[in-house]
Formats: structure tokens, C-alpha cells, sequence
């Protein structure tokens, strides 16, 4: 049997954010920079009220890939509104069925108030947790192509 985890134990604290208006240059440039392949979009920096979520993924596929100017296009019109999200304090277990179900590799922990307070993603679960078949399980099912989503 295993030892009941909650997200706060697996997730990145306190995950770098940006903000809609930022543009897909300097959002590539601060994931350059923090080494992350995703990043919270919040409302404002200081309440970091979650609005949506980019990737590396989004980038290279909506703005690179059509030939468009990073410095031209903001993260509000290429970020992933309203991304699923789950609590601090929710089992593991259920950030990883959100993370099956929704078919997503990354998932922001936020507060009661929509704050974010977290990341989670495939890896910190890998590593961080003794839930190893879960995990793989977790990887089969956001890896189908068919449905796979951007984050």
C-alpha cells in the first residue's frame, strides 16, 4: 500500500508566471532561462490569479512553425485558457487521473482563490513519488496522439 501523497509534496513551488501581454519572445526567453517547458499565465504578477498556461510546445507550433514574429504575437493569443488544474492539498492520485484524463504533461496546483501556489509535472511525479506503475499508466494515456492536448 502506499503512503497517501498530497500535490504540495510532489509540485514546483512557487513556479515562474507570465503575463497575457507578454509577448511569445520573452516568454520563450524566461523558459530559456528558468529551464522549464511550461509557464502559468496569470492575470497580474502579484496576486498570480491563473488565467491560462503556455508551453514550449505552443511556440514552436502556433508561432514558429506559421512563420509568425515572437515579438508580434502576445501569450494570450496562443496560451491554453482555462487549463485544468487541481489543489495543494488533493491526493496525487488525483492530479495524475486529471493528468490522464485531460491527456496533459504539466498541471498547475492553485489555491481556493484560482492562485497559483504550483506546478506539477510527469517528471516531478516520476520522481517524487512511489507511484511508478500510476506514472506509466499516466504516460500511455497523455502520449495517444489522437487527442493529445497542447500542455
Amino acid at each position: 500500500m502506499h503512503a497517501l501523497q498530497t500535490c504540495v509534496e510532489i509540485m514546483t513551488a512557487q513556479p515562474t508566471c507570465c503575463l497575457p501581454t507578454d509577448t511569445v519572445q520573452q516568454v520563450a526567453q524566461l523558459m530559456r532561462d528558468e529551464n522549464v517547458g511550461s509557464i502559468p499565465v496569470v492575470g497580474n504578477l502579484r496576486s498570480k490569479r491563473l488565467v491560462g498556461i503556455v508551453t514550449d510546445r505552443d511556440l514552436v507550433l502556433t508561432v514558429l512553425a506559421e512563420g509568425r514574429n515572437g515579438l508580434d504575437v502576445t501569450i494570450e493569443q496562443i496560451m491554453t485558457h482555462n487549463p485544468v488544474t487541481c489543489r495543494q492539498y488533493d491526493d496525487i492520485r488525483y492530479a495524475l487521473n486529471l493528468m490522464s484524463t485531460h491527456q496533459v504533461r504539466r498541471i498547475p496546483v492553485v489555491n481556493e482563490n484560482r492562485e497559483v501556489v504550483g506546478i506539477i509535472a510527469q517528471a516531478d511525479v516520476a520522481v517524487r513519488t512511489d507511484l511508478a506503475d500510476k506514472t506509466a499508466d499516466v504516460v500511455v494515456e497523455i502520449s495517444k496522439p489522437d487527442t493529445a492536448k497542447r500542455y
